[in-house]
């Protein structure tokens, strides 16, 4: 496959992956499964009178809903598809993954301030400390799968987990980054930013039409983009029998977003107290004991 059909197949995948994302938040969310609601909701939102707080810092509200998007989108670029070159390809991807995501946390906390309102001010700053707390985890346990791999490129640790995929290897990890992403995303339980019932949408509660419209399809890219990260560390990437290597990606990844909409839609909202308490007091520990495993396993 050439590079160019190769980028062609990767972005209507990603785009199909982020509409059926759409689709499996509406059941996740109402427990209703509609293939025509993302085309319905967007259009609605397309037409939406855009409505803007009286007191604004209008450069950080202009600007969040765009780098919350671009951040999303710019960790997706270094992740393969298949065996063909991402669109960017970097020998340290493993690391670029982290530091463009860190731009999440940036945006959001942009759109807490932006619009000069409680709710959404204390949104910001909870999502702060929920993706401070839980950015050790992800940190190490992406440094685990480069051990194993003895490289920060994204293929090299697809080709590292060809015998064996990283959740047998290191199922610790792979625990870790998976509740890790899951906060990063703010996807119930951790859905402390947004909290509809006590915080009345949080960060997004400011913003509507357009600029709603950038938030929630990035948030959809983000959780693609998480989706498509769990699957290349952890679940041997395009590996697998039969099929194209694309299209065992595609689907290992729509299986892990699945997933995550699946414990969404039954989880129980935890206290943030309880939630940051958890990162710092286990997480952390665990993920510093993960690295000393794959070290030990190296080793032997």
């Amino acid at each position: 496959m050439s590079q160019t059909v190769y980028w062609i197949v990767t972005i209507l995948l990603f785009t199909a992956g982020v509409y059926l994302l759409a689709v499996m938040e509406r059941w996740a969310v109402y427990g209703r499964l509609e293939l025509t609601y993302p085309v319905k909701s967007w259009l609605s939102l397309l037409g939406q009178e855009s409505v803007t707080p009286r007191k604004l810092d209008m450069v950080f509200y202009e600007t969040a809903p765009l780098l919350f998007i671009t951040a999303a989108l710019l960790a997706a670029m270094v992740l393969p598809f298949g065996q063909g070159s991402p669109a960017i390809d970097l020998a340290t991807g493993a690391l670029f993954i982290n530091a463009s995501l860190a731009y999440v946390m940036v945006a959001v906390l942009m759109a807490g301030w932006a619009p000069n309102g409680v709710y959404a001010m204390v949104g910001g700053w909870r999502f702060l400390g929920q993706l401070i707390a839980y950015s050790m985890p992800i940190v190490m346990a992406i440094t685990a799968t480069v051990m194993r791999a003895e490289s920060m490129a994204l293929t090299k640790i697809v080709d590292s987990q060809q015998g064996l995929w990283n959740i047998v290897y290191q199922p610790v990890g792979f625990l870790l980054f998976y509740l890790s992403s899951m906060a990063l995303a703010f996807l119930p339980p951790f859905d402390l930013p947004v909290a509809p019932g006590t915080l009345a949408g949080g960060v997004l509660a400011e913003f509507t039409g357009v600029r709603l419209l950038i938030f929630r399809v990035g948030r959809l890219v983000l959780v693609m983009t998480l989706s498509l990260a769990t699957t290349v560390l952890f679940l041997g990437g395009w590996h697998g029998p039969f099929l194209p290597d694309f299209v065992w990606t595609f689907l290992k990844t729509l299986a892990v977003a699945a997933s995550f909409f699946g414990i969404s839609r039954f989880a129980v909202r935890i206290r943030y107290d309880s939630l940051l308490a958890w990162s710092w007091k286990y997480a952390t520990p665990a993920a510093l004991f993960n690295i000393l495993w794959v070290g030990i396993l190296l080793l032997l």
